[in-house]
C-alpha cells in the first residue's frame, strides 16, 4: 500500500470569516449567520448533490489550509493550560489536517450549497459532505474525557466583562466603519478565562495590562479580582482598555500587502488613535 494519498478539494467556503480569530472552536448554533459552499466547475457535481435538500444538517470533510506542521502535542484554548495528546483534541496541528464539522443546511442551488454557521475560514478546502443522521451519528451520553469538566461550565461567566470610554469609541468606530467586531469574539473569551494562554493569544504585558490577540488587532485589558459582598459590585472584573492594530508601523506603511489583513483599517485606525496617544 502506498504510504502516500492524493486529495482534490471539490468545493471552498466562501464566509465572512477571514482571521482564525473570527471563529469559534465550534459552531454557534443560534448565531444567523450564512456561508456559501461553491463546488468546482467540471466535474459534474451539481448531480452528486441529487437528493441532499431535505436534510436538516451536513458534514463538512475539509482541509486546515492554513497549517503546515503538526504537534504530537498541543495545547487546547479551552480548559487549563495543560498540553493534550493532538488525538484527544480538536486542534488544527494534526499530522494530517483534516478537520470535521456538522452545519445546519439551509439551501441547495444548482453548484452550491447554502449552511447555516460554521467554524470555516474563506476559502477553506472542502474534501467530501455527507448528510448528518441523528439515528447514528448522535450519541449523548457519550463519555466527553477530558473535556467534561470544561463542558459542564463553559456556559458560566466567570468575569464580568466592561469597556473603557477609549476601548468603547476604537471599537464602535471599527465596526460602524469597517464591519469588524472585535468585541463579541473577546468578550466570549475574556469572560469565561482572561488569564495568560498563548493558544488564547493571551500574555501578560506588565504587572497590571494583559493583551488579547484578535487577528490583526490588540486589545488591552485589566483584571480586577475584590471579595466585595456587594452583588451590584462584580467580584470578577476585566476592563477592556484600548485597542490597537496589530501590525507594525513599518509593515503598514510600505505599500498594499496582501499578507496584512485590513491594512487600511490599520493606517485609518492609527490617524484617529496614535501609538504614542494610546501608550502601546
Amino acid at each position: 500500500m502506498s504510504e502516500s494519498l492524493s486529495l482534490t478539494p471539490i468545493a471552498f467556503v466562501r464566509a465572512a470569516k477571514a482571521l482564525k480569530f473570527d471563529t469559534p472552536h465550534q459552531p454557534v448554533d443560534g448565531a444567523q449567520e450564512q456561508s456559501k459552499i461553491e463546488f468546482v466547475k467540471g466535474h459534474n457535481y451539481e448531480h452528486a448533490l441529487h437528493s441532499l435538500a431535505g436534510f436538516d444538517r451536513i458534514w463538512l470533510i475539509w482541509w486546515f489550509h492554513r497549517n503546515s506542521t503538526w504537534r504530537p502535542m498541543v495545547l487546547p484554548p479551552r480548559g487549563k493550560a495543560v498540553k493534550r495528546g493532538v488525538f484527544a483534541t480538536r486542534s488544527p496541528h494534526r499530522p494530517n489536517p483534516l478537520g470535521i464539522t456538522a452545519v445546519r443546511l439551509l439551501a441547495v442551488e444548482r453548484s452550491s450549497l447554502i449552511v447555516g454557521n460554521c467554524d470555516l475560514l474563506d476559502g477553506t478546502p472542502i474534501l467530501d459532505i455527507k448528510p448528518y443522521l441523528s439515528t447514528v451519528d448522535a450519541f449523548p451520553d457519550s463519555s466527553l474525557g477530558w473535556l467534561a469538566e470544561v463542558e459542564a461550565t463553559k456556559n458560566e461567566n466567570k468575569f464580568a466583562v466592561m469597556v473603557s470610554p477609549v476601548a468603547r469609541a476604537q471599537l464602535d468606530w471599527l465596526k460602524n466603519e469597517h464591519q469588524i467586531d472585535l468585541e463579541t469574539r473577546s468578550i466570549e473569551i475574556l469572560s469565561h478565562d482572561p488569564t495568560p494562554h498563548r493558544t488564547r493569544r493571551i500574555v501578560r504585558m506588565n504587572e497590571q495590562e494583559f493583551r488579547l490577540g484578535c487577528g490583526a488587532w490588540r486589545i488591552f485589558f485589566t483584571i480586577t479580582c475584590t471579595d466585595s459582598t456587594n452583588e451590584s459590585q462584580p467580584k470578577n472584573l476585566v476592563l477592556l482598555q484600548r485597542v490597537a492594530p496589530g501590525y507594525p508601523d513599518d509593515m503598514l506603511n510600505a505599500g498594499t500587502n496582501p499578507r496584512v489583513p485590513y491594512q487600511t483599517a490599520q493606517l485609518e485606525f492609527l490617524t484617529r488613535w496614535p501609538r504614542d496617544n494610546a501608550l502601546i
